[in-house]
C-alpha cells in the first residue's frame, strides 16, 4: 500500500494548520504531549496504521453504515485517535467524520486507502455512531 500522500512535507503542513486552528484547545495540547519525542519513523508508522483502519472501512463499504461491524470499526478509529493523538470525544469524532467526507485531500487520501467513496462512507458511519 502506498502512503506517499502522507509524506513528511504534507504531515508538516497538516501540523502547522492544526496548530493554527486548534493550538489553544485541550485536545491539541494533549496531542503535543503524546507526540513529543516521537521520531519521524514512529510518526510514519502511526499514520500508516491509521490508514490501515481506513483500508478496513473500505472492505466494509458494501454494508450499511449502521451495521454492527461497521460501527465496531468506528470504535477502532476512535480508540486509535485517543491512543495516539488526543481524547477523541463524540463531538471531535463527528467533526473529523465531516472532514473525512467533505472532499479535498483528506477524502482523497482515505479513498486511496479504502477505495472510491470510502471517505464519505466513514463520514456516514461516524454520524450513525455519534447519534447513539
Amino acid at each position: 500500500m502506498d502512503f506517499k500522500a502522507f509524506d513528511t512535507h504534507k504531515l508538516d503542513e497538516y501540523a502547522k494548520e492544526a496548530k493554527k486552528q486548534w493550538g489553544q484547545t485541550p485536545a491539541y495540547q494533549e496531542f503535543e504531549k503524546k507526540s513529543k519525542g516521537r521520531s519521524k519513523q514512529q510518526e510514519q508508522e502511526i499514520t500508516e496504521n491509521m490508514m490501515k483502519i481506513f483500508t478496513e472501512f473500505g472492505s466494509l463499504m458494501a454494508l450499511p453504515a449502521s451495521e454492527p461491524s461497521v460501527q465496531a470499526q468506528v470504535k477502532v478509529l476512535q480508540d486509535y485517535i485517543t491512543t495516539y493523538f488526543y481524547q477523541c470525544t463524540p463531538e471531535i469524532l463527528f467533526s473529523l467524520g465531516q472532514m473525512y467526507g467533505c472532499g479535498g485531500e483528506f477524502t482523497q487520501n482515505i479513498d486511496a486507502a479504502g477505495g472510491t467513496g470510502c471517505g464519505k462512507f466513514v463520514q456516514e458511519a461516524i454520524a450513525v455512531y455519534c447519534q447513539k
